[in-house]
C-alpha cells in the first residue's frame, strides 16, 4: 500500500472572453462541488461524473492510503485571476508539504487554464509541486479533451491522460485510468519514456466530437496501437514494445498562449517505439486535416431549415448555439438565435438557457402566469448586443435544484440559482433563463422549468458539442449555428498576440505569422 496524494485544479481559460475566473467562481458548486479541502474531499466527489471521482474510487480499491489535497473548478471564462491563482495552488504545495513524504501524486487537471501572471497554469502549478516531491516521486495527472498541452506539462508530469470523448463522457473513467497508470507505475518503480508531438494547425471546437470523423478514426487507432494491432486486426508488436499509454489532446484554440494547439504524448517502456508510435499517430491526424470542417449556419438560415424540417420531423430539430457556449467562455446571453426565432415566427420553439438573473428575479416578483413587461438576454451586450423586448408570459418558474440524469451530468446536483422559462405568445417561442452560466447539456435543466425536451419542435442548446450526449438521441437533426458569441469559433477571426508562429489558423488555413 502506498500514500498517494490526490487533489485538483480545473479551469478552461478563453483569454478572449469578457469575464475572468474569481475565487469566488472556484469556491461556490454549480453542478459539481465547490472548493473541498482536506478529508472531506473523499465524500465530497463521490458519485460525480469528474476525473477525481474515477481515481479515488480506483485507488481505494487498489488499496492505497489517500492524501486529500483540496479540488475545485470554476466555469470557462477568461483568465483566472492571480489571487484566485495562488490560493488554490498555495492550498496544494501548502498541503502537500504539511501532509509529506508521499509515494505518489495524482491531480485532476483542465490542461487549458491561463492565470493573469502564468501562460501556463497547469505546468506551473507542475513544477512548485515537483519542487515538493522531488524527480523521481511519481505524479500522474488527468487532463480534458481540450487541453493546450505543453512541453512544460510534459517534463513536469511523470504520465498525463486525456479524455477520450466528446462529449465528454468518460471524465471519471479517465480518472480510474489515470490512478491505475499511477499504481502500475509505483510497482514497477521505474519512469516511463515519454514522445511528446504538437501539430501545426488549430481545429475549431465544433469539429473535435469523437462520434464524427475524422475525431473518431483517430481515437481507434489510439486504441488499437495501444492493443498492439494495425487497422486491420494483425499484431504489429507494440504491446511487446511496451506502449503504456497514448494522449491526444485536440487544443482550446480561444486561447492567447505559445503552446495553443493540438497534440500527443505516447508513454512506453521502450524509447524507440514510442517514439514510432507517435509519428505514426502524428501522420494520421496531420493526413486528416481536410477533415475537420463542416457547414456553419447564420442564425435566418438555421431558424429557416429548422421549421421546414419540423414540418414532417417527429422528433426535435436542434439548434446548436455554438459561439456562446458557456462551457467556452461564452456569457450564455447573447439574442441573435433567439432574435430569429422570433422573427421566423418558431411556434414551439425554446431556447436555453439565457442567463439573466435580473430578468429572473423579475420574473419571480410577478410570479407564475404574468406579463414581464421588460428586455431579456444581452446582460454584457456582447457585439452591441440590446435585450429582446417582448411581453413575456411567465409560464413557469423553478429554484434551479435539480439532479442531472445525462451522460454527463447524471447524479450531479445542480445549484444554479432561481430559473424562469417566459414566452413570447405572439410568436410562440419560449426562453429558459438562469441565473447562472451552465452549458445546455442535460435534459433535466428543460424539465425543471415543465419543458420535455422530446416534444419541443425546434430547441436551440447554448453549446458546442456537449449537448449531443443526452440530446442527439432525441433530435431528428442537429445545425450548427453562428451566431455572436464570446467563443468565436473560427481561430482566423481572434486576435492572437502571443501564438507561436508558423500555426495554421485552422485546417488548412493561413499561417501565423
Amino acid at each position: 500500500m502506498a500514500r498517494i496524494a490526490v487533489g485538483g485544479f480545473q479551469h478552461e481559460t478563453n483569454t478572449f472572453a469578457p469575464l475572468k475566473a474569481t475565487w469566488a467562481d472556484f469556491e461556490r458548486a454549480d453542478a459539481w462541488p465547490g472548493f473541498v479541502r482536506g478529508p472531506q474531499l473523499i465524500e465530497a466527489v463521490e458519485g460525480f461524473n469528474i476525473p477525481i471521482a474515477g481515481a479515488v474510487q480506483a485507488l481505494q480499491i487498489l488499496g492505497h492510503e489517500l492524501v486529500p489535497l483540496c479540488w475545485c473548478s470554476a466555469p470557462p471564462s477568461s483568465y483566472v485571476e492571480e489571487a484566485a491563482y495562488e490560493r488554490v495552488a498555495g492550498a496544494i504545495i501548502e498541503d502537500l508539504r504539511a501532509q509529506g513524504p508521499v509515494d505518489g501524486v495524482y491531480l485532476d487537471l483542465h490542461g487549458a487554464m491561463v492565470a493573469e501572471h502564468f501562460e501556463d497554469g497547469e505546468g506551473e502549478l507542475m513544477r512548485r509541486i515537483r519542487a515538493v516531491i522531488g524527480q523521481q516521486t511519481p505524479l500522474v495527472t488527468s487532463l480534458d479533451y481540450h487541453t493546450n498541452m505543453t512541453a512544460e506539462m510534459v517534463r513536469h508530469a511523470s504520465a498525463m491522460l486525456g479524455y477520450r470523448t466528446y462529449p465528454h463522457v468518460d471524465m471519471a473513467e479517465t480518472g480510474g485510468r489515470a490512478a491505475r497508470l499511477l499504481d502500475r507505475m509505483l510497482r514497477d518503480r521505474r519512469p516511463l519514456y515519454k514522445a511528446h508531438r504538437q501539430l501545426d494547425f488549430l481545429i475549431p471546437l465544433v469539429w473535435q466530437c469523437t462520434s464524427t470523423e475524422p475525431a473518431r478514426s483517430i481515437f481507434e487507432l489510439i486504441a488499437e496501437i495501444e492493443r498492439g494491432s494495425d487497422r486491420s486486426g494483425a499484431v504489429t508488436g507494440s504491446h511487446n514494445q511496451g506502449i503504456v499509454s497514448i494522449t491526444h489532446t485536440p487544443g482550446f484554440p480561444p486561447a492567447d498562449i505559445a503552446q495553443c494547439g493540438p497534440a500527443l504524448v505516447v508513454y512506453g517502456r521502450d524509447k524507440e517505439a514510442a517514439e514510432a508510435a507517435a509519428d505514426r499517430l502524428y501522420s494520421f491526424i496531420r493526413e486528416r486535416e481536410p477533415a475537420f470542417a463542416g457547414r456553419l449556419w447564420t442564425p435566418d438560415e438555421a431558424v429557416g431549415e429548422a421549421m421546414r424540417l419540423a414540418q414532417t420531423a417527429t422528433r426535435p430539430v436542434l439548434l446548436a448555439d455554438i459561439q456562446d457556449n458557456p462551457g467556452a467562455g461564452g456569457r450564455s446571453d447573447t439574442v441573435g438565435l433567439l432574435r430569429a426565432l422570433i422573427a421566423h415566427r418558431a411556434r414551439g420553439a425554446v431556447i436555453g438557457m439565457i442567463v439573466d438573473p435580473a430578468a429572473v428575479q423579475a420574473a419571480t416578483a410577478i410570479g407564475e402566469d404574468a406579463v414581464l413587461e421588460r428586455g431579456i438576454g444581452a446582460a454584457v451586450g456582447f457585439a452591441g448586443e440590446t435585450p429582446v423586448e417582448r411581453p413575456w408570459r411567465v409560464a413557469r418558474l423553478a429554484s434551479g435544484v435539480f439532479t442531472g440524469s445525462g451522460p454527463m451530468y447524471g447524479g450531479a446536483k445542480f445549484r444554479i440559482g432561481p430559473m424562469a422559462l417566459l414566452t413570447d405568445e405572439e410568436s410562440g417561442v419560449s426562453a429558459v433563463l438562469a441565473c447562472r452560466r451552465i452549458q445546455a447539456v442535460d435534459q433535466e435543466m428543460f424539465r425543471h422549468v415543465g419543458v420535455e425536451p422530446a416534444s419541443v419542435p425546434v430547441l436551440a442548446l447554448k453549446s458546442t458539442v456537449h449537448f449531443r450526449a443526452h440530446f442527439e438521441p432525441i433530435a431528428e437533426a442537429v445545425l450548427c449555428v453562428q451566431s455572436p458569441g464570446a467563443h468565436v469559433t473560427d481561430p482566423e477571426e481572434l486576435p492572437y498576440r502571443n501564438l507561436r508562429k508558423g500555426i495554421r489558423l485552422r485546417p488548412q488555413g493561413p499561417v501565423r505569422c
